[in-house]
């Protein structure tokens, strides 16, 4: 029988997944170009957080700091790197992936090959109906859910995310208008990388930091992005939903005596891999993709 706490850790780590995949998902569906550095942007944000604490600085800065810290990267990898690659989004895509490994190469010079454990800022737990659910876990939910809204708001309605889905769909129509179309390309790549970088001072606690901490991330959010469509910021966000409620809920079959000898945390990562492909093959424009708007 599935349980309330069940429930819980299902929205929680969709929950994590879904802030993980958004910045990727504003830039593979607003610039058509997957960002395979994500992972390590992510991890930037976690590191951020563990070098404030080491510092003697309050792990609440360090979260603050990490989403402005891995902007001014991505900022400076779109200008570097990326910009000088729009055209060929393949070799973009590969000079990312190159950006990604020396990120995590450095971090790992930096903070050594072993585990680090960040203390969550807001521990403890509170009941309800005799359940104890995880106040940062709950944190993590509320503030999913207000970026996301808050996010598709911006893109949607707002007149600079108008002008930015102009630029990417259009973008000699856009320097014709009067669009500084470079600009605009950093600060979405900037967002995404912001998002990212939030997501991993969020995350952190919940999860030891590593300099592969990244990977496993990038992995899982490629699949959620390729599960949910190419093309909307909403698409990708249900990929990312159902990724992460299918990890939790694979290893859930663990609690019945009957599998739980076959059933291995790592067999049912492999399981969600399984089923995200057999979806992709049959519906391989993804959950929700229509053209970029």
């Amino acid at each position: 029988m599935v349980t309330v706490k069940l429930i819980f850790d299902i929205v929680a780590f969709a929950s994590v997944m879904v802030l993980v995949v958004s910045g990727l998902a504003i830039v593979a569906s607003l610039m058509g170009i997957f960002n395979f550095a994500h992972g390590e942007f992510v991890l930037l944000g976690a590191y951020t957080v563990y070098l404030f604490g080491t510092l003697g600085l309050p792990i609440w800065a360090g979260m603050i700091a990490a989403p402005f810290v891995v902007a001014v990267v991505g900022v400076a990898v779109e200008m570097a790197v990326v910009r000088r690659l729009y055209a060929t989004p393949i070799i973009a895509m590969l000079a990312t992936f190159a950006v990604g490994l020396i990120i995590r190469e450095t971090v790992r010079i930096l903070i050594g090959g072993q585990y680090h454990e960040i203390k969550e800022p807001l521990d403890g737990f509170f009941e309800i109906a005799g359940v104890n659910f995880s106040m940062w876990r709950t944190l993590i939910i509320v503030a999913t859910i207000t970026l996301m809204v808050s996010a598709y708001t911006f893109l949607k309605y707002s007149r600079y995310g108008l002008q930015i889905r102009g630029a990417m769909e259009n973008p000699s129509l856009a320097r014709v208008s009067g669009l500084s179309t470079s600009r605009l390309y950093s600060a979405t790549f900037a967002s995404g990388a912001a998002l990212a970088g939030l997501a991993g001072a969020l995350i952190v606690p919940l999860f030891s930091l590593s300099a592969d901490m990244g990977v496993r991330f990038l992995v899982q959010a490629f699949l959620s992005v390729m599960l949910g469509g190419v093309g909307t910021f909403e698409g990708p966000m249900a990929g990312a939903a159902m990724v992460g409620s299918m990890v939790p809920g694979f290893q859930w079959l663990r609690e019945i005596p009957v599998v739980v000898d076959h059933v291995t945390p790592v067999l049912a990562e492999v399981m969600v891999f399984v089923v995200a492909l057999i979806i992709v093959k049959f519906r391989p424009q993804g959950l929700i993709a229509r053209g970029r708007r």
